[in-house]
């Protein structure tokens, strides 16, 4: 027989050639693979395949460098024929096994989906089945068993079949009955639906779970790159059943159902740490859950990486540096302005300085800055937080956000006695920002002498590189779009999302899109006169202002988004 046209190597070299480039990519940690090395020496077996039992390593990032360091192709097994080929007859049970299913034959070659394809003894197998050539294409291990569901089972999903197992445990008794609900959630199908709907999450690299009930039906939605998806959902009958498994998770008060309700879930998923924010809302068929996946490990403080341009990080910088004052960061929630503030003290955190924030909740935590939660229920809300900190002798301080008039004032007198204040304001663009206070009742002499700068910001996706589509911009785009002030010259190209492996929707992560206002002389004037937001905004760009919908159109010619993501989330479109 033919032997495969690609390195196989040695088993254990190749394992530990994985292993290595999963060490230098960052997706696995030296004390989990010192962990799992003791064990695989008290138990045996493939040190791959235990990362992956451990939960050490995702699924994602096993295919992606298995598939980096054999040189074979990745592959979507959703993207499979509708039947599959007649000519292989694998045992089903095999296929479970070895986490393998044969795609696409011919005369003298099988292509065949593997989760593990340097596993020398599965090749052995499959081309002593076969009695063919083996062609291995990668694949992530949960979609080769819905797929080997779907063609030889009964159709079945991972989730179809742990509620197969659950059919019938949420009709019986009272589910008022708070020990009744608590016995259904700590039963073993609900466990698992659940931490599957959370590996879905992960996987998915999705930033929210929304667990939605209704008259008939349970939804499951999940916010990937700022856009829902719907998910594959639970049956209705286990509604109850899944939200206080949920609500013991993140030790809440599962008898409680008709207040809303706060907490946190701390996990470890598919080798990441993941910290779950948690909220529950009483709505007319049940309680509504939303959990905010907060991943510790992905998260980088570091502006070029967040969107920030040549054009904008000098100018930002220089106001960063600045002794004192008040640098503001607005936008609509989940702009991404708390990851903005995190890179900015991040950038700020040296041994010589003292950092306090007060924050509503904390959400990640930096080592070397001083990190305080707001507690209003008992009294510790910002203004009463932010009084206290200035007695500790602070050199920057960063408010969560600016709520009220009281927190405003005492955030100005902070700055008015030498200390940079850094915080967020809900508003729809920078100049609003100005008019916000004064609408707060801010004085406008006390606004001019601290206020240094005000970013706005929204988060659109990014295009996934390798597969975006160039194409010639139209007549009429270029008219209604006003590219030519981008490019005065030459042929305008623009770029839309094509599918690929890696994303169904042809996007892949998230950047910026901002614009930043740095107060002047002439800017003060206007305050004084109490000047309306588009005046400032005409000021602010006469002193070279991009704004938003300006950033994004760069950023769409540039190849970094599209024209649609940037018109999705400006006004000014």
């Amino acid at each position: 027989m033919n032997a495969v046209a690609y390195d196989t190597g040695s088993d254990t070299g190749l394992d530990e050639r994985i292993v290595e480039a999963l060490l230098a990519k960052g997706r696995l940690k030296e004390p989990d693979l010192a962990r799992a090395r003791r064990l695989q020496e008290e138990t045996g077996g493939g040190l791959l395949a235990l990362l992956a039992r451990l939960g050490l390593v995702s699924e994602r990032d096993h295919a992606e460098t298995v598939a980096a360091v054999m040189g074979l192709p990745l592959v979507s097994a959703k993207d499979a024929p509708e039947l599959p080929p007649e000519g292989v007859g694998l045992s089903v049970r095999f296929m479970k096994q070895f986490a393998v299913c044969p795609v696409a034959e011919s005369e003298s070659a099988v292509d065949v989906l593997m989760a593990d394809p340097q596993d020398a003894y599965t090749l052995d197998a499959l081309r002593l089945a076969t009695g063919r050539e083996v062609r291995p294409k990668v694949a992530l291990r949960s979609e080769i068993g819905d797929l080997i569901e779907r063609w030889h089972g009964q159709g079945r999903s991972a989730m179809g079949a742990i509620v197969e197992t659950a059919e019938g445990e949420g009709n019986g008794g009272d589910l008022d009955d708070v020990e009744h609900l608590r016995d259904l959630a700590s039963e073993a199908p609900v466990i698992r639906l659940v931490n599957l709907i959370i590996q879905r999450a992960v996987e998915l690299r999705a930033s929210d779970i929304h667990i939605e009930p209704f008259e008939n039906r349970l939804k499951v939605r999940y916010r990937i790159d700022g856009v829902l998806e719907e998910g594959e959902s639970p049956p209705a009958n286990l509604t109850a059943a899944v939200i206080s498994r949920v609500k013991i998770m993140a030790k809440l008060n599962i008898a409680e159902r008709r207040l809303p309700q706060d907490g946190r879930i701390m996990l470890r998923v598919q080798g990441k740490e993941l910290d779950l924010r948690v909220s529950t809302v009483p709505t007319s068929h049940g309680e509504s859950v939303v959990m905010r996946l907060l991943d510790r490990e992905t998260v980088v403080f570091d502006f070029k990486r967040l969107g920030f341009t040549e054009h904008f990080l000098p100018q930002f910088e220089r106001v960063l540096e600045q002794p004192h004052g008040i640098l503001l960061v607005t936008g609509p929630t989940g702009s991404g302005k708390t990851t903005t503030l995190y890179t900015a003290l991040s950038r700020l955190n040296t041994p010589d300085v003292k950092i306090i924030t007060v924050e509503d909740p904390v959400e990640y935590q930096i080592e070397g800055i001083n990190q305080i939660q707001a507690k209003p229920q008992i009294g510790l809300d910002f203004a009463n937080a932010l009084r206290s900190i200035v007695r500790q002798d602070p050199d920057i301080i960063m408010i969560g956000e600016m709520r009220d008039l009281e927190t405003c004032r005492i955030a100005i007198q902070s700055a008015l006695t030498g200390h940079l204040v850094l915080s967020t304001l809900h508003t729809n663009n920078a100049a609003g920002g100005i008019t916000r206070l004064l609408d707060m009742g801010v004085e406008d002499y006390l606004l001019t002498s601290t206020v240094n700068g005000i970013l706005a910001q929204r988060l659109v996706r990014r295009l996934e590189p390798t597969h975006a589509e160039r194409y010639r911009a139209t007549p009429e785009e270029i008219d209604k779009f006003g590219l030519r002030r981008f490019q005065p010259q030459g042929e305008i190209h623009l770029y839309r999302p094509r599918p690929s492996p890696l994303s169904p929707t042809g996007y892949l992560g998230r950047t910026t899109i901002m614009e930043f206002l740095v107060m002047n002389d002439e800017l003060r004037r206007a305050v004084m006169r109490h000047a309306g937001m588009g005046e400032l905004e005409q000021i602010a760009r006469q002193h070279g202002m991009r704004t938003m919908y300006e950033d994004g159109i760069a950023k769409a010619l540039a190849g970094e988004t599209t024209i649609e993501e940037v018109l999705r989330v400006t006004e000014d479109a």
